[in-house]
């Protein structure tokens, strides 16, 4: 599967959330809203497992970029952020969104961007208890209703939750300014 470098942003949207600014990442889109936009480009929402994939490597890393949280590579809750959550003494400049790809050194191991921080992530993926079991149900599209994964962490959030293993549930039709969606798309592949 291919997965967008980047969360979607506004412009790609054709409109903004809380914060407008083309390079932002579009954020107040619920799960239906993301499944939309993906099928209007040909695609779909990357599923938990695709996710976390691109995130952590085939070495299973903490964060996209290795084993050891490091404030300056996302944007996350730092000193401009209202709680401090991270404690890191770093100061991104940012206290909610910052521009897609504000942070190429926490890129993945594929070169996604923005993985940790900046906003959650909706995938396609039914909330369940692991371990992960693609066959029980938790990709079902059908369950509209569903409670779904998010991945990633936000500007809003704390150190351990950015790691790439870490994962929160929300109904599909809610909508945060925290939350946002990449792309994920698998290819037409040919059998010749």
């Amino acid at each position: 599967f291919w997965i967008d470098l980047y969360e979607v942003t506004n412009a790609q949207y054709g409109s903004s959330g809380e914060w407008s600014g083309d390079r932002l990442p579009r954020e107040f889109v619920d799960w239906a809203g993301a499944v939309a936009h993906c099928a209007s480009r040909g695609a779909r929402l990357p599923t938990e497992a695709e996710w976390e994939y691109a995130a952590r490597g085939p070495d299973g890393l903490v964060f996209p970029w290795g084993d050891r949280f490091k404030g300056s590579l996302l944007n996350s809750c730092d000193r401009s952020c209202e709680w401090n959550l991270t404690g890191s003494g770093v100061d991104d400049g940012y206290p909610e969104t910052a521009p897609v790809g504000s942070y190429p050194g926490g890129a993945s191991w594929v070169g996604a961007l923005d993985l940790s921080g900046n906003l959650w992530e909706w995938t396609s993926s039914i909330y369940r208890d692991y371990p992960y079991d693609d066959s029980d149900g938790r990709e079902s599209m059908e369950d509209q209703d569903a409670r779904r994964v998010m991945r990633g962490g936000s500007f809003d959030y704390y150190a351990s939750g950015m790691r790439c293993a870490y994962r929160v549930k929300n109904p599909p039709s809610r909508t945060l300014d925290n939350t946002g969606f990449r792309v994920g798309v698998v290819p037409p592949f040919s059998d010749h």
